[in-house]
């Protein structure tokens, strides 16, 4: 019989966080095939068409980039509230994208989003239910 060792609850968060990453990042890339978005890009026609929204966006994107590491390196306590949070917020946020990409072209989006709801839904579910020291 194989055996399935105990998986310490900080890498089971920080192996979440780089698959929701790993999601944002297949999305965004699949997203530059859909129709005229190179060509809008290149005229500035776009969501994120400014520098404060581009700064904005990044600092979103960073967020659970660096939860891959902070859920590693920060004590319990700290951790726990911040993949609760950041997890609830963020999954508010995917299943807002996804309700809006609702289109033939953005199937792959929808799809996308789901899986990322998953993914921080799961982030929090963990984090709620983080084993206690007796």
């Amino acid at each position: 019989m194989l055996s399935n060792p105990t998986i310490n609850i900080k890498i089971k968060l920080s192996s979440l966080w780089a698959s929701l990453m790993a999601l944002y990042i297949y999305g965004d890339y699949f997203d530059l095939y859909t129709p005229n978005k190179i060509p809008n890009m290149l005229e500035g026609k776009n969501l994120l068409d400014s520098p404060t929204k581009l700064f904005l966006a990044a600092l979103l994107l960073a967020i659970p980039a660096l939860m891959i590491a902070l859920s590693v390196l920060l004590k319990p306590k700290l951790n726990r509230i911040l993949n609760i949070v950041i997890g609830v917020l963020l999954t508010i946020v995917v299943i807002l994208v996804g309700s809006t990409s609702i289109s033939i072209w953005y199937s792959f989006y929808v799809f996308y989003a789901f899986l990322e709801a998953l993914v921080t839904i799961l982030i929090v579910y963990y984090a709620w239910t983080w084993p206690k020291d007796y």
